[in-house]
């Protein structure tokens, strides 16, 4: 084990996929967290699931690997996973341990067991995804609620997810967004690659699930007049039949890119795409759309809160294929228009910043180190019954935009840094493109 610097922390990161980042949202704030804290003297210590044939190194960007096995079956992947990394971790004491999704916490008794401080990133509402049957939906449901009664302390990443722990369960959260990457004056060789021209295309980003609504935009596209064509970048694991209805409903307007894994070419993608369609509505603050918005990507999105919440009014938003359509239709008739909301999502992209994520996270980390928590958690009782239970409402939730401070790398200065992590301020105005 390395030397610590005084006033360090061994913390570890478990639940997830692990670094690098290659998969989703968790894995890639694992990477960006996770190599802020060692560069400020943190011991971090990230597991990741093996595959048979993948790399194991020992360390990614000053964080420590640990890989372990998983059973390759979708409902149990997750739980397995975690299960064997719990058992590592008790015979490998840390100071503080997050663990990622609210599947995971049949394992938390274990880790309070070992008198490590947990809190738990509950993710969005994953009851809500089709992809689950009866039995999936019902587990989901009872892991949140185990969730509020086991962790020391909870993360949301979007304001209507602590909303919703809070009408639930009567349950507090730690408020701690993802960052957005800034993507500026990116390059534009690699689009001559897949046959695309900057400016000239409309661009999805997403996993084939029903609840990312891949197949409403495809549809709506279709029955638009647009003329420039839509390229679909996002591939299936355990979706045939919904890849299959997604493809059934394209024209020869449609282009199916599959998994793009080179993030030169996502990155070029995102910078100049005449529009982005998002249609995440489950999962709460959504990497793909922070990375749109770092871009400067005028956006169309599925209209539920999570979206609205970061894109207020830069964004355009859609619920059905025919809103889709006219969307898109005006979008290409409107390009001034275009070019004002992607400045303006760009803007917006500014209180989404990885440094202060990360200062969030070793707020909380030394916090539980000290066990500076209340002792007593919420019972994780639902508070309400019937449909109000199932249900996050579509609104526009109040501006949150991070107190502006100068970028600069994470320090270790021994103490809890008071972190703002968002003030009500008005977003400037963009001028007319």
């Amino acid at each position: 084990m390395p030397r610590r610097r005084s006033g360090a922390l061994r913390i570890a990161l478990v639940g997830t996929r692990g670094v690098p980042a290659r998969y989703g949202g968790f894995e890639t704030a694992v990477e960006e967290v996770g190599r802020r804290l060692a560069d400020a003297g943190h011991d971090v210590v990230v597991y990741c699931r093996t595959t048979a044939d993948g790399p194991r190194p020992a360390e990614h960007l000053g964080m420590r690997l640990v890989h372990l096995p998983a059973l390759r079956r979708r409902s149990l992947e997750t739980l397995s996973h975690t299960g064997l990394s719990v058992l590592h971790l008790l015979t490998h004491r840390v100071d503080a341990a997050i663990v990622f999704n609210a599947a995971n916490a049949p394992w938390l008794p274990l880790v309070r067991a070992a008198r490590i401080p947990v809190a738990t990133h509950v993710d969005g509402l994953e009851w809500k995804r089709a992809k689950w049957g009866g039995i999936g939906k019902r587990y989901y449901r009872v892991v949140e609620a185990l969730s509020v009664r086991w962790s020391d302390a909870l993360i949301a990443d979007a304001r209507g997810i602590a909303d919703y722990y809070r009408d639930e369960f009567a349950a507090p959260t730690e408020l701690i967004a993802y960052g957005a990457p800034k993507i500026d004056g990116a390059a534009s060789d690699k689009l001559a690659d897949v046959d695309l021209t900057p400016g000239g295309f409309h661009l999805v980003v997403a996993r084939f699930e029903p609840e990312n609504h891949v197949d409403v935009i495809v549809d709506g596209y279709r029955r638009s007049d647009a003329r420039l064509p839509l390229v679909v970048v996002g591939s299936a694991p355990y979706a045939d039949d919904y890849t299959r209805r997604v493809h059934s409903l394209a024209d020869d307007r449609v282009r199916f890119l599959g998994g793009v894994w080179d993030q030169e070419l996502l990155d070029q993608l995102y910078a100049h795409c005449a529009t982005y369609l998002h249609g995440h509505s489950v999962g709460g603050t959504n990497p793909s759309l922070l990375r749109a918005i770092g871009a400067g990507a005028a956006t169309i999105a599925y209209d539920v809160s999570f979206n609205r919440e970061v894109l207020e009014t830069s964004g355009r938003y859609f619920s059905t294929p025919d809103d889709v359509a006219t969307a898109v239709s005006d979008a290409e008739r409107d390009p001034a228009r275009v070019r004002r909301d992607g400045k303006r999502a760009r803007l917006l992209a500014a209180r989404y910043d990885w440094d202060h994520v990360a200062e969030g996270y070793q707020t909380l980390c030394r916090r539980l180190s000290a066990r500076d928590f209340p002792r007593s958690r919420p019972s994780g009782r639902r508070l309400r019954l019937g449909p109000a239970a199932t249900t996050v409402p579509v609104s526009v939730p109040e501006s949150l935009t991070a107190v502006p401070t100068a970028r600069r790398p994470l320090e270790d200065t021994g103490r809890a840094a008071a972190v703002p992590v968002a003030v009500d301020a008005p977003v400037a105005r963009v001028a007319e493109a």
